[in-house]
């Protein structure tokens, strides 16, 4: 039996499908603060990502404290996302502790990327065209999550539980997507595989 792929980022969500009825119709308020934070986070990993650019051209790394500071970024949107869309009940810290590793300080959604000993110099000029099929995959399971968080969304108000097959493909498409970002983003040089799943 082959052994596993193992991706350079990683994530995840550990929750149960039980959840409060009324949670789906305030949660994305309650999330509002962090979703304000995410708007200046994307700005900042933005300037990181450029400064990233140039350090990779002549060093073929990324220094550590920029790469965890750029993972942290990923890492906060995951929780606040995941947070609004009423996949699990937790509300996510006001953390901004740089670390490529996720602490598991919220077991519902976690996000980690590997940190790479050397990168290659010259990827990051051309990267983003390799990744053009991705762009078109990301599009196409952007508009199914739509679908997707409404149905689960009426699921919960009506049942009570977050159907598990939703919730796996949202996971799996913000998954696929921060994949595809972290190799866009220069801080993998593994291409992204075409698969939801971990």
């Amino acid at each position: 039996m082959a052994a596993a792929a193992v991706y350079a980022a990683t994530v995840e969500l550990d929750t149960d499908t039980r959840i409060a009825r009324w949670r789906p119709l305030v949660q994305w308020l309650l999330a509002i603060p962090h979703l304000a934070v995410i708007h200046v986070l994307a700005s900042l990993r933005g300037v990181l990502t450029a400064i990233s650019l140039v350090s990779v051209l002549f060093t073929k790394r990324i220094p550590r404290p920029l790469f965890d500071a750029v993972t942290m970024t990923y890492r906060y949107e995951w929780r606040t996302i995941s947070y609004a869309l009423a996949l699990h009940h937790e509300y996510p810290p006001f953390d901004f502790t740089p670390a490529a590793e996720d602490d598991g300080q919220l077991r519902a959604g976690q996000l980690s990327v590997r940190y790479p000993s050397e990168l290659n110099r010259w990827k990051p000029l051309y990267k983003w065209v390799l990744a053009a099929p991705h762009y078109v995959v990301c599009i196409a399971l952007a508009v199914a999550s739509v679908f997707t968080i409404v149905g689960g969304a009426v699921a919960v108000l009506v049942t009570g539980r977050y159907p598990a097959g939703a919730k796996n493909f949202l996971v799996g498409a913000y998954r696929y997507g921060t994949r595809v970002e972290a190799y866009v983003g220069l801080l993998t040089d593994q291409y992204p595989p075409f698969r939801l799943a971990s």
